[in-house]
């Protein structure tokens, strides 16, 4: 198999299975208030209750950049 036709699992199944990892969501905090996060998996996102802003998950990496989160 080349390099081009490796098989690489859906980015479904990554982005969940690593952003709704209780260990992960423990360690995770927002980056502005430090407050616990919490996982949304129909909007694949991190929720700051605290900040009311929601952090993206993108190809199984949460980005947790004030910048790039959206207000809620």
């Amino acid at each position: 198999m080349s390099k081009m036709e490796k098989s690489e699992p859906n980015n479904k199944e990554n982005i969940t299975s690593y952003a709704a990892d209780p260990a992960l969501l423990e360690i995770l905090v927002c980056p502005q208030t430090k407050a616990s996060l919490r996982y949304d998996a129909e909007k694949q996102e991190l929720i700051s209750d605290k900040a009311k802003c929601a952090y993206p998950i993108r190809n199984g990496i949460p980005v947790l950049i004030a910048e790039e989160a959206r207000e809620l």
